[in-house]
């Protein structure tokens, strides 16, 4: 289906619910509370899933690190949740296997550490009940000091021991999964629209909250839009929009954050993840994306306004610093091809630091901060997020007094994943398209899953579009699919999150200019804005 926004488009004004945010938990509840029989719009002030739910490490795990602090059940939810995203997005979620080296000089109890790889194992007894019988994760083994080299020849070598290795999932392409969540929102019935700030509140006479104004980024164009209740899942921006909604009332809730920061060099380490510990006590991961090693994160509290948040040079230097102190490949700056940061919503009553804080969430009903009609959902993670929503349909459910249709998000495909056994999709793409690079065709299958022979099909009908534009066989496609089927409003859009072209450092004067060309011709863009476009793309990489 074609992704349409609702600004442009028009449709009603009335719904059961407005959610404000389309990052991962916004689309999530959308998504749901759709297939629930609820009529949802969703607004998005910049392009979905485009900001904290773009800054992830691409893993969804089950937090092994959340074991220390006896959050047994905050483990349990997420190691069902790896399994029910990897059942429901089988073409974006994938095992990966973890190496965890043992030197003599840890910091920690190594017998605790094997408990609770034990119980790691124990909480996840249903992970081999996969869909895709490629999906079945194994036990964990602990492996001695030779096969650990062997497995990882560039480990620091002085005091190691030996080595856990157990597995986890990999998300390839965190954007792409969190579109799959507002397509199948959509596919239900929900409005969503992107590029559509909030810029206010609409109130009945008892000061309750009965919906929003909304403005087209583009157009300036404004509406009205009621709702019996405003889902706030605003993330690292939920205070804020609580502020909005309080006026002149004080609010004291503050949304506590937490900076994350990766960075993306050449291949240092094997196709596998290696979590190193640091100094502090505290892991950083070298993982295995697109023939490259990503790297992070780093994992401290943020304290100024999200708006002004940049990624800074002495962060990605600390995580240079870490990688050669407890790596034994060495990197610098002039290794580095890209690096991407954000700030995660932690839960305001947490006081540890923000390594230690878990990645628990909550759900207010705002009525306590004197503000009627509104519901906030803090905290959270990328690997609960379903589990999450499901939690805040609870809360709608009693806050409309409305017995919903059963919930269906955990034995359903999300929108263009509908793929029972990868292997074997993967067999019949490569037979279908065999005009087209093995690169092209891993690439475009993996990623738009059922949806890529419509990639294919427009590289068919025009052979500029067949030309490939990054080194893993991207195609100039995926351009027009992004703009005619996935709502991509900006060169940002199209580069960094309906594509990959961008997520891998600057792509080059040369594909720039031909994305960006193609790009102006589908959207009208005048020279000048042409120009913007790319000006906006480029300070994604001014960093160094």
């Amino acid at each position: 289906m074609m992704l349409k926004r609702y600004i442009e488009e028009g449709g009603p004004d009335k719904f059961d619910l407005v959610i404000v945010g389309g990052g991962i938990t916004g689309a999530a509840v959308a998504y749901i509370a759709a297939a629930r029989g609820l009529s949802v719009a969703l607004f998005e002030k910049k392009d979905y899933g485009g900001a904290t739910s773009a800054a992830t490490s691409k893993l969804i795990h089950g937090g092994l690190r959340y074991l220390a602090n006896g959050e047994l059940k905050l483990v349990r939810e997420s190691l069902r949740e790896r399994r029910i995203l990897g059942n429901i997005a089988p073409n974006f979620v994938y095992p990966l296997p973890f190496l965890l080296p043992m030197y003599r000089r840890w910091r920690g109890n190594i017998w605790k550490m094997l408990i609770g790889m034990y119980l790691y194992d124990l909480l996840s007894y249903d992970k081999k009940d996969t869909w895709d019988k490629s999906k079945k994760l194994e036990n964990h083994r602990l492996i001695n000091h030779r096969k650990t080299i062997r497995v990882e020849p560039n480990l620091k070598k002085e005091d190691l021991r030996n080595a856990f290795y157990f597995f986890d999932y990999q998300s390839i392409f965190p954007e792409r999964l969190t579109l799959a969540f507002i397509k199948s929102a959509a596919e239900y019935g929900a409005c969503v629209s992107n590029y559509t700030p909030v810029d206010g509140f609409i109130f009945d006479e008892g000061k309750r909250i009965t919906g929003v104004r909304v403005r087209d980024h583009f157009t300036g164009i404004t509406r009205e839009v009621h709702s019996s209740l405003v889902i706030n899942c605003g993330g690292t921006w939920a205070d804020k929009i609580l502020s909005m909604a309080a006026g002149d009332d004080k609010v004291s809730h503050r949304v506590k954050r937490s900076e994350g920061i990766h960075i993306i060099t050449k291949k240092i380490a094997g196709h596998h993840v290696v979590s190193l510990q640091k100094a502090d006590g505290g892991h950083m991961m070298i993982m295995p994306w697109r023939e490259h090693s990503l790297i992070g994160t780093t994992d401290k509290e943020f304290l100024g306004d999200p708006d002004d948040y940049r990624v800074s040079m002495e962060s990605i230097d600390e995580i240079i610093e870490n990688v050669n102190t407890n790596f034994g490949r060495k990197i610098s700056r002039e290794d580095i091809v890209h690096a991407y940061g954000g700030l995660r919503p932690l839960v305001d009553d947490q006081t540890k630091g923000s390594y230690e804080t878990s990645r628990k969430y909550e759900v207010y009903d705002n009525a306590v901060d004197g503000i009627q009609g509104m519901i906030t959902v803090e905290g959270g993670k990328y690997t609960t997020s379903r589990s999450l929503a499901r939690e805040v349909l609870r809360v709608i459910s009693a806050k409309l007094n409305r017995v919903l249709s059963d919930a269906v998000s955990d034995n359903l495909y999300l929108s263009g994943c509908e793929i029972r056994d990868m292997k074997q999709f993967m067999i019949r793409q490569h037979l279908n398209y065999k005009d087209f690079s093995r690169e092209t065709v891993e690439y475009i299958s993996r990623n738009y899953g059922t949806e890529s022979q419509i990639v294919f099909r427009i590289a068919r009908g025009d052979s500029r579009y067949a030309e490939v534009i990054s080194h893993d066989g991207e195609l100039l496609a995926e351009v027009v699919y992004a703009i005619q089927y996935e709502s991509a409003m900006t060169l940002c859009d199209i580069m960094l999150r309906r594509t990959g072209t961008g997520t891998l450092g600057n792509p080059g004067r040369v594909v720039t200019e031909k994305v960006a060309s193609l790009a102006a011709e589908m959207l009208g863009w005048d020279e000048r804005r042409k120009e913007e476009e790319t000006a906006s793309l480029m300070k994604v990489y001014d960093l160094f």
